[in-house]
């Protein structure tokens, strides 16, 4: 049973790998927001997983720092993607 956290663990960094994809090649930098938000969540999953399987408490300390980090980039992106927008409209470029 205890072998079940790190084969998910495995499955989730695989799912990483394929993230990356998304953060290079995304056509928009809200699609690399996006990916990146997901890459942090699945960090987040992964260091919960491996906490659980190996009894290190340290690991979910890390694991919501990332949680933490993950949020602050959200709201900071769409404050500068608000900030953006409303500069466009203010000029009149919109």
């Amino acid at each position: 049973m205890s072998d079940l956290p790190l084969l998910l663990s495995v499955f989730l960094l695989a799912n990483l790998f394929i993230t990356l994809v998304r953060v290079v090649r995304g056509p928009t930098s809200a699609d690399r927001l996006l990916a990146a938000l997901l890459f942090g969540t699945t960090g987040v999953a992964i260091l919960l997983l491996l906490a659980y399987s190996n009894g290190q408490s340290a690991l979910i300390d890390v694991a919501l720092i990332f949680a933490l980090l993950a949020a602050i980039t959200g709201a900071a992106f769409a404050q500068r993607a608000w900030r953006h927008k409303a500069k466009e409209t203010d000029d009149g470029t919109a």
